[in-house]
């Protein structure tokens, strides 16, 4: 093996070692701000995946995080009860269970100051990137998302 090649597998090895730190560092931190709130970290989950994708019917939240479709009705038990969603009946759907999941917004605002000392580092730690670094930094964060959702799909395969 070349030292190019070396240095290049040393680098690679560098990164996945940093995500693996920032994956289990943001879980940690998301499993803090869930206890805030009284939620589990996986209902955090899908109500942020509720927030960035929504309205959804509950199918499609389970397609999307990868749940059965029986454990999203748990989750989306307990969103309701805790206020953060509300379940509407589609007026025009001719199956009686279709329903659409959104978020209530007036919950939003607690969530928010939670996040904002994170929110805060992460535009500090941008501010010292040129736009061109930003937008690479954000494509490999965008491939390395993609290749995480492939790999759980593969995974729900077996």
């Amino acid at each position: 093996m070349s030292s190019k090649q070396l240095s290049h597998r040393r680098q690679t090895v560098a990164v996945k070692q940093a995500l693996r730190g920032l994956n289990n560092q943001l879980s940690l931190f998301t499993h803090r701000v869930a206890g805030r709130v009284r939620l589990k970290d996986i209902d955090l989950d899908c109500l942020d995946l509720i927030g960035r994708h929504g309205p959804l019917s509950p199918s499609a939240i389970a397609r999307r995080a990868g749940l059965h479709p029986a454990t999203v009705t748990g989750i989306l038990d307990r969103l309701e009860q805790g206020g953060w969603i509300t379940r509407e009946r589609k007026p025009d759907a001719t199956d009686r269970r279709a329903v659409t999941v959104e978020p209530l917004p007036g919950r939003n605002a607690e969530l928010f100051g939670l996040f904002a000392g994170m929110n805060a580092a992460m535009d500090e730690i941008c501010a010292n990137y040129t736009a061109t670094e930003l937008e690479l930094i954000a494509g490999f964060l965008r491939r390395t998302t993609n290749a995480g959702h492939d790999a759980t799909d593969a995974l729900a395969s077996y």
